[in-house]
């Protein structure tokens, strides 16, 4: 058992120690009761971890101001070089996403056979669509709106498309579907009756919000939402429509106009189309807004699915994706169409079934894949700093790289020819934001800036850390307690 007793002065002894001289073996003081309980505490070791951690410095690459503004996701492309672009298509990795070009320009390739010979008007055409994909300045518009402009040429083109070559049109199936899904013809009870204040009041939707709304909702999404969304909402529209068009072509199935005008005798083709209810808004005005195109439709036989409704449920569910404030309007809107399409009498109620349908399925597609997570504390797409991309499952970048611990993510996918596609980084949202943001045009579905990682405190003291991948050793890292402050 260990001697606690004080230790006593010697009698020859030298002068007392300093106080700060004091050890665990030899105490040169007066008697006191609790030398005993010191002596104790002083031979007893202080765990590891109890002891205060010396600070340690680290070199940390900081990213420069040119790579910084070049990571700038709300950056749009300037050049006009072709050359560059053509070594990028020689080099890009190619995956089983880009058949979507396969089935656009598959499309574009159909209705350039279809339609009267021009040899030099169609070369004229696609060498201008050449040069325009070629040069990232234009490309970045038109690449993501080249699904749209090729369901417009389908659409139109399909007029030309030989009667020995289509298929049967059906009379009796939507009127028949209409009775056993809802127990009676909605369509036809809707138009039974008509105002002219209910004709002005369908006509609105129905014949200026279908051709416009489109333009709208994508200028919207290009200054309010997250970088990235008009062109993942340009593809989604496009190839919704160039979808919904083909089923028309394959299905050709008559509107209710039909069962009102002929009943239920077989159609053919070559018969004429009827502009129905918006007749009556040609002859409120006076004007031949409706009745000469819709006479003359390149797919008098589209009832099924409804393109009308279709729209209108694909702008909803991107708008209210984006802007979830005004969800109870963007809703009332597909309300308010598929009112007025049956008012109309254009379109049975399993029409907009099957267009609600297709539209839902794109979005979803679009959503979990590609679509950019807005931040709902930004306004402009100018606020953004950094960038998330749908719901897809994220890949931790290699200790090498410096990514364990920086929230910083790693994609799949290289460029703009991709739906969506985006650089190598992405980054995990922060705590107090519900979401992120990508690009998906040259440097606006492109580039990302790796953000802070939150994980329920303040890991970084609200100082944003740099990409492992900047370029130059120009800043110093101080790790202490676990945190890392930037020295600039």
């Amino acid at each position: 058992m260990p001697d606690f007793s004080p230790v006593l002065p010697s009698t020859t002894s030298a002068p007392p120690s300093p106080p700060h001289s004091l050890s665990a073996k030899t105490i040169t003081t007066s008697p006191n009761p609790l030398l005993p309980l010191y002596n104790l505490a002083a031979n007893i070791p202080i765990p590891a971890k109890f002891k205060k951690a010396k600070p340690s410095l680290r070199l940390q690459r900081v990213k420069s101001k040119d790579e910084a503004a070049s990571h700038d996701v709300t950056k749009l492309q300037t050049s006009f070089a072709i050359l560059p672009s053509l070594k990028q298509l020689q080099t890009r990795k190619w995956t089983l996403w880009d058949l979507q070009h396969v089935v656009t320009f598959g499309c574009l390739a159909f209705c350039l056979l279809i339609t009267p010979s021009a040899p030099f008007l169609k070369s004229a055409a696609m060498g201008l669509l050449a040069v325009l994909l070629a040069m990232p300045a234009t490309r970045q518009f038109f690449l993501p709106s080249l699904p749209i402009w090729v369901y417009l040429f389908y659409f139109f083109a399909s007029r030309f498309i030989a009667p020995e070559y289509r298929p049967h049109i059906w009379v009796k199936v939507l009127p028949a579907l209409e009775n056993v899904l809802y127990g009676a013809n909605l369509s036809n009870i809707l138009s039974a009756h008509t105002y002219t204040i209910l004709d002005i009041i369908a006509w609105i939707p129905y014949g200026l919000g279908h051709f416009a709304l489109p333009l709208v909702t994508t200028v919207m999404l290009f200054l309010f939402a997250a970088p990235g969304t008009t062109p993942v909402w340009a593809r989604a529209f496009g190839y919704m429509s160039i979808l919904g068009v083909t089923i028309q072509i394959l299905f050709p199935c008559t509107p209710p106009w039909y069962e009102g005008l002929h009943g239920l005798e077989p159609a053919h083709y070559g018969m004429e189309g009827s502009p129905a209810g918006l007749k009556r808004i040609d002859e409120l005005f006076g004007v031949d807004m409706y009745t000469t195109s819709f006479t003359t439709a390149p797919v008098p036989f589209g009832a099924f699915p409804s393109l009308h409704g279709g729209d209108a449920v694909l702008e909803m569910l991107f708008l209210q994706y984006c802007f979830p404030r005004f969800r109870a309007f963007f809703v009332g809107y597909v309300v308010w169409i598929a009112w007025s399409t049956m008012y109309l009498n254009h379109h049975y109620a399993i029409d907009l079934v099957g267009g609600g349908v297709i539209a839902a399925v794109t979005y979803y597609i679009a959503r979990t894949k590609w679509l950019p997570r807005p931040q709902l504390d930004k306004t402009t797409r100018w606020e953004y700093e950094y960038v998330e991309f749908g719901d897809r499952p994220r890949v931790a970048l290699d200790e090498e790289y410096g990514g364990m611990g920086l929230g910083l993510l790693q994609r799949r996918g290289s460029d703009e020819w991709t739906l969506g596609s985006s650089s190598s980084f992405d980054s995990m949202s922060r705590g107090d934001t519900l979401c992120g943001s990508s690009s998906s045009s040259p440097n606006i579905l492109s580039p990302t800036t790796p953000n802070d990682d939150h994980h329920g405190g303040d890991l970084w003291s609200k100082v944003r850390t740099a990409s492992p991948r900047a370029v130059g050793l120009t800043g110093v890292v101080v790790e202490e307690e676990q945190r890392e402050v930037y020295v600039r």
